[in-house]
């Protein structure tokens, strides 16, 4: 805006003092100022409002006034509330650097010419941003070389000052302005986006996080969603602002909406380029699904592995098969399962895939390329390339005929520092892969690098949060892990296995489950189907004693007993993780045999307890 709008403006009480020529000066912001020397704190362009609580005498206006002009500032209004008609001194000095001067009426607030002035600049910089935005929408909506949605939010922060990012539903940051927000910040932001869109909420959505406002604008897909309200947010993006929107004007609103608009193109832009993968797991899944010859199965997989993992050359992945599901309450809903809303359940588990393929809220490109995901019924199914092991001197190759059994990793399965990027670095510390796992890397020859294959738990870990919010108190996502195979006559038992291993995750309780191909060969397998009367009167004859007695005693049996089991029955062990004597850990296993009348050195006994913990 000009300075000779701000003349003109009646309701703000200027009185011009001198400059008359320098009114087409254009006004970047304000300050208000009584420091003697406010040059750090001005970039230009800026109206400086001053009560001239600075001024001494009449020698300091010089000075001042100096520095102004040297800041390249629009102007200097000068309240007359504290000495009444404004020096001439000042006057003076303001004619001789030829800066703009005013008078603030006494009765004028300088907070009303802040807020006008911010308006004004605010409402003229968001219009030119339009236009930007207006030529970026052409851009992007004309191909893949518009640039995708960091262009559009380095205008937001460049031009409006605001930083945002655009998130998946679990966290994950697609794209940012300034510095990637850290993981936890991210999920928490997904999580309360997809509790305000559960709940019917007005976007924008404004929450606060570590003491940080943001206000939440749901990316829409721009076909619309088929799947209905409760599985549209879980299957679309965000758009996090930090800033507090609700104080902003229609226009500015109108603004972030048509900035959603750009990014769902890009969302859309993206999804497509998944069609091809999708096709080719749906056929190669099918063609498991109807027991065809492994011959024709292994056809369809040489013709997917190289659009799967480009550049793989002649090696031959190993796989894994990932099964997903969403149930919900009520039926009607058709988010979680086929028709319409299999695209909902799709949508989400090649979200967690390519989530597991990077550290959590990377951003960069996108990592989907490796992801291949069909839907069959109500379930989504992942089939997860893995790269072959790279073959070192000594190693045998792997037998092109006898297939990988569900459950077991061939000793060749190793995968080489190329290991694609669906996988889970660390995974190997998660609690379902435990001593299998170690098993398994010792058949394949000891230490190497680190296992690449998925596991059920460290999958879920980073977004079991965001989803439950999403998913509400009417819905459940359950998953199921297989092993990792390397043939075609492998994969029809891993998506059994897959298919398993998600029942079981399906009889555990919580919103976000998942199981691995490893309980599937343990008690855990067998546990969930207890039913909930036995599995009471079980614990209870067993444990209930123990616990009386710790409540009357502290005499803690219960812990004792945990870490007695947990040591095999090593007496020293479990005394030294207890800090106790042997003698006493005796004591305390004798009576906790008197307790329930049983003897801790046969077997079964020890079996009854274990169980009886874990059911507990």
């Amino acid at each position: 805006m000009r300075l000779r709008a701000l003349l003109e403006t009646d309701a703000l009480g200027l009185r011009l003092l001198g400059g008359e020529d320098e009114l087409d000066r254009t006004v970047r912001g304000v300050m208000t100022t009584d420091l003697r020397d406010p040059s750090r704190y001005l970039s230009g362009g800026e109206l400086v409002l001053s009560g001239l609580a600075w001024r001494r005498g009449a020698e300091d206006s010089e000075p001042f006034v100096r520095i102004l002009a040297d800041a390249g500032v629009a102007g200097l209004a000068a309240g007359e509330a504290e000495l009444g008609d404004i020096p001439a001194d000042l006057v003076a000095a303001c004619a001789r650097h030829r800066l703009p001067l005013f008078a603030v009426h006494e009765k004028v607030a300088f907070a009303t010419i802040t807020e006008h002035v911010v308006r004004q600049v605010s409402g003229v910089r968001a219009g030119d941003l339009a236009a930007v935005v207006d030529r970026h929408r052409r851009l992007m909506t004309s191909g893949p070389a518009g640039g995708g949605p960091e262009g559009i939010l380095d205008l937001l922060d460049s031009d409006l000052d605001l930083r945002a990012w655009v998130l998946s539903p679990t966290g994950r940051q697609i794209a940012g302005s300034g510095a990637p927000l850290p993981a936890a910040r991210a999920a928490a932001l997904a999580g309360d986006h997809l509790s305000a869109a559960r709940a019917g909420l007005r976007s924008p959505y404004r929450t606060a996080v570590d003491g940080t406002v943001y206000s939440l604008f749901p990316v829409r897909a721009q076909g619309g969603d088929a799947a209905g309200e409760r599985g549209a947010a879980l299957a679309g993006w965000l758009l996090a602002v930090e800033a507090d929107a609700g104080d902003w004007p229609e226009e500015r609103l109108d603004l972030l909406q048509g900035v959603t608009q750009l990014i769902a193109v890009e969302r859309d832009r993206r999804d497509a380029a998944r069609t091809v993968r999708r096709r080719l797991a749906q056929e190669v899944l099918e063609l498991v699904q109807a027991g065809a010859a492994p011959a024709e199965t292994a056809a369809r997989l040489r013709v997917a592995a190289p659009v799967l993992l480009p550049g793989l050359g002649g090696a031959v992945p190993h796989w894994q098969v990932v099964v997903a599901r969403i149930e919900w309450a009520a039926e009607p809903d058709p988010a979680g399962g086929g028709g319409d809303g299999a695209p909902v359940v799709r949508a989400l588990l090649e979200e967690i895939l390519v989530g597991a393929a990077g550290p959590a809220g990377s951003a960069g490109a996108d990592s989907g390329d490796r992801i291949a995901v069909a839907h069959m019924g109500d379930e989504a199914i992942a089939l997860v390339p893995l790269t072959a092991a790279e073959e070192s001197p000594g190693t045998p190759a792997p037998d092109p005929v006898r297939p990988t059994a569900p459950g077991a990793v061939p000793a060749t399965s190793a995968p080489g520092a190329g290991a694609a990027p669906a996988t889970l670095s660390g995974a190997a510390s998660a609690r379902e892969s435990g001593a299998a796992s170690a098993r398994a890397a010792e058949a394949a020859g000891g230490t190497g690098p680190a296992d690449p294959r998925l596991h059920a738990d460290a999958l879920l870990a980073a977004v079991r949060a965001p989803l439950a919010a999403g998913l509400g108190d009417d819905g459940r996502l359950t998953l199921g892990v297989s092993a990792a195979v390397h043939s075609a006559e492998g994969l029809r038992g891993a998506l059994e296995e897959a298919r398993h291993a998600r029942r079981v995750a399906a009889a555990r309780p919580g919103r976000v489950c998942a199981a691995g191909h490893h309980e599937l060969a343990s008690h855990v397998l067998l546990l969930p189907f207890v039913p909930d009367d036995v599995r009471r009167a079980f614990t209870a004859r067993l444990l209930d004693p123990l616990r009386d007695y710790d409540r009357r005693h502290r005499a803690e049996l219960m812990a004792t007993l945990e870490a007695f089991l947990d040591c095999d029955g090593s007496w020293t062990r479990c005394a030294a993780r207890l800090h106790l004597h042997v003698n006493t850990l005796r004591y305390r296993v004798g009576r906790i045999e008197q307790l329930t009348g049983r003897d801790l050195s046969r077997l079964e006994d020890k079996l009854d307890f274990f169980l009886a913990l874990r059911m507990s």
